[in-house]
């Protein structure tokens, strides 16, 4: 039986529709969850380490910016209504408007005005003092964080080290026949803890000093207030 020429036609149209069917062999890629946890027991404690780090690096700094911002927060009135309570004499009135307030400059205020009546360098010592112990709050943890910014990029180091041994030891096991692909994925997998503890480090380093920063500045008014406070004691009544 003879095949027609558009029979023929037919055929030689569809052979190709038919072999770009064929489905074709995609190449196997690693994911970054895949990459960050893909180096063995050793290389999954070191970033398991790292998630922890992050973890609490985030809790740190959420907490740290919050209680900066509570202890910044002062009315501008509030001196103006301390210099006219101490100027009538009512000192009680002045204590309450201290612990509405509820700031270090509140509570240093405070304890000036409990010292009222004694010399003045025994005033400026309790505010000096209180002053000491609210800095001492306000930096509360900061220490971690900035242990944090400086051993995290220290620990994806020694993870990649070790990465580093395992791979050539296993390149020395395999003698000639070692495999540069299975070489080169020993290698990069080893050096994914280096990217993630300098990503840690980082962000741990510039987010202690952003809050080393907000602490200076909430200082600077605890000083001015005080300074404003002893120069008020100065004032004839």
């Amino acid at each position: 039986m003879k095949l027609t020429f558009l029979q023929i036609e037919m055929a030689a149209d569809a052979a190709p529709l038919t072999a770009a069917a064929e489905p074709i062999a995609a190449e196997k890629t690693l994911t970054i969850i895949d990459l960050m946890f893909s180096g063995g027991i050793g290389g999954q404690l070191i970033m398991g380490s790292m998630l922890l780090l992050s973890i609490l690096m985030v809790y740190l700094f959420v907490d740290r910016v919050s209680a900066i911002k509570r202890a910044s927060k002062l009315d501008d009135k509030f001196m103006r209504d301390i210099k006219d309570f101490i100027s009538s004499g009512n000192m009680q009135s002045a204590l309450n408007t201290c612990e509405r307030s509820d700031t270090p400059v509140a509570r240093m205020i405070a304890k000036g005005i409990k010292r009222i009546g004694k010399p003045l360098q025994d005033i400026s010592a309790s505010i000096e003092n209180q002053g000491k112990l609210e800095i001492q709050q306000l930096e509360r943890n900061m220490p971690y964080l900035a242990t944090i910014a400086g051993g995290a990029p220290m620990l994806g180091f020694l993870g990649t080290v070790i990465g580093m041994i395992l791979s050539f030891r296993e390149m020395a096991q395999a003698g000639a026949g070692v495999q540069v692909d299975v070489l080169a994925e020993g290698i990069y997998v080893a050096l994914t803890t280096t990217v993630a503890g300098l990503i840690v480090g980082i962000i741990a380093y510039f987010a202690y000093n952003y809050l080393v920063m907000r602490v200076d500045s909430v200082i600077y008014k605890m000083e001015v207030n005080a300074t404003e406070f002893l120069d008020l004691l100065h004032e004839p009544i």
